[in-house]
């Protein structure tokens, strides 16, 4: 067999492995590695996925993994996810629907220290559905809003996919962060839209809640200090220059366990606890990493990726044409693959069509992250669902699913905004001193 021809075999053998329940990272690696061997020769295979496992493990850029989980972790128990939806609550909690604008408000805010979907729709399902329940909140509605609002973690920076995308592609994990936050605040603000809008039509699926006056709303922007403060130190460091992608990590981390000192939220036990979480977690994710590698050194020799971009390139179509074909591709993956998953499987194949046409990587980044965000809640995937599922028992599945359609338009129209507008992505990164 040709080598494009022992590709094609290894992606539908991946795919059976994926139907079979075998580990993703494990499959990816399994499968590059066996096709690699076959092409190439037994030792050559074996001594690059013992090189590509080690060199992953002792990567130093990934240590960003592993803080801005525990950032995140830590964020947590801290209380600071509960603090957020308070104060978000007290400002537009008393208008119609004003509660799930408060939780995208409260999503949006801890994303900002998360960097991961499912902890954000976890946190803020944990502390806003029970309110929105005690206010006779439809439940549609409101499990609809954690799990949509939940998907900003992975927008709005630090984000642990962006750094995921940045490792596959060697492109800079800070500007991503950076191009990620015009976007992620216009998906915020179209969900907040969606709420209002549908609370106009139907009031009675968000009812107003207490009303607060004006003085008490002013002390309410209290509430979000910490989660300000840890973005701009972290964040805001990255963009002046002050500090690299891991020790942002790092320093972000250490200062959110001294918030939750300060605020008397962290004991030993809890403390121990998130930490073997967030590990886990972390490991998780630089296998996925790492049995990506594989995989994509096992399609590089293949070839496949070099000609998928040369038939590309000669398709007559325009790249803005190309680029919405690339995104159906995957949300239709979307809807049958974890999002890291389909990253880390994708971009090796599709990162060259890019490059050939010309287009921007760190844009690209962006909008893989926006269709991943809507892997994250179509069915019958969406993980962010079964997250919302986990914390409300009682709520059937489909009610869920049905819940977040209307925030899908919401996502698909902030794709297309970016896709035909590149700026929205990229203007912050003109000012950021990289």
């Amino acid at each position: 067999m040709s080598p494009v021809e022992i590709g094609i075999v290894g992606i539908v053998l991946l795919l059976v492995l994926f139907l079979l329940r075998m580990h993703i990272a494990f499959a990816m690696a399994f499968v590059g590695m066996l096709g690699f061997c076959y092409i190439t020769s037994w030792s050559t295979g074996t001594a690059m996925l013992a090189r590509e496992f080690m060199g992953q493990f002792y990567n130093y850029s990934l240590c960003a993994i592993t803080m801005f989980v525990l950032m995140g972790s830590f964020a947590f128990i801290a209380g600071i996810g509960e603090r957020l939806y308070e104060g978000a609550y007290k400002i537009v909690g008393d208008l119609k629907g004003g509660l799930g604008i408060a939780t995208i408000i409260g999503c949006a805010c801890f994303a900002a220290i998360c960097g991961s979907t499912n902890a954000t729709a976890a946190t803020m399902g944990r502390i806003a559905l029970p309110e929105m329940k005690k206010y006779n909140y439809n439940e549609t509605l409101a499990t609809g809003v954690v799990a949509s609002g939940g998907t900003l973690g992975i927008l709005i920076p630090p984000s642990t996919v962006f750094i995921v995308y940045g490792f596959l592609t060697e492109q800079s994990i800070g500007k991503l962060f950076v191009a990620g936050i015009i976007p992620g605040l216009i998906l915020a603000l179209l969900f907040s839209l969606t709420i209002y809008v549908i609370c106009r039509i139907y009031p009675n699926m968000g009812p107003a809640g207490e009303r607060i006056n004006w003085k008490e709303k002013l002390k309410a922007f209290i509430y979000v200090t910490d989660a300000v403060f840890l973005f701009l130190l972290v964040i805001g460091g990255m963009f002046l220059g002050w500090f690299s992608p891991v020790e942002s990590a790092g320093i972000g981390a250490v200062a959110t366990i001294v918030l939750g000192l300060l605020h008397r939220k962290i004991t030993w036990s809890r403390f121990v606890f998130f930490i073997k979480d967030g590990l886990r977690t972390a490991t998780m994710i630089i296998c996925l990493i790492t049995g990506a590698t594989v995989f994509g050194r096992f399609m590089a020799v293949t070839t496949i990726p070099f000609i998928i971009a040369d038939w590309v390139e000669a398709l007559p179509f325009s790249a803005t044409t190309i680029s919405v074909i690339i995104v159906i591709i995957f949300i239709l993956g979307g809807c049958f693959i974890d999002a890291m998953a389909l990253i880390t499987l994708l971009v090796p194949v599709l990162y060259p069509v890019i490059i050939h046409l010309g287009l921007d990587p760190i844009w690209f980044g962006v909008i893989v992250v926006l269709v991943a965000q809507l892997g994250v809640i179509t069915p019958p995937v969406g993980s962010n669902v079964y997250v919302v599922k986990g914390i409300s028992p009682q709520t059937p599945l489909e009610q869920i699913f049905k819940g977040v359609y209307p925030f899908m338009l919401a996502l698909l129209i902030t794709t297309f905004l970016v896709i035909v507008f590149p700026q929205l992505a990229l203007f912050l990164l003109n000012y950021a001193k990289f």
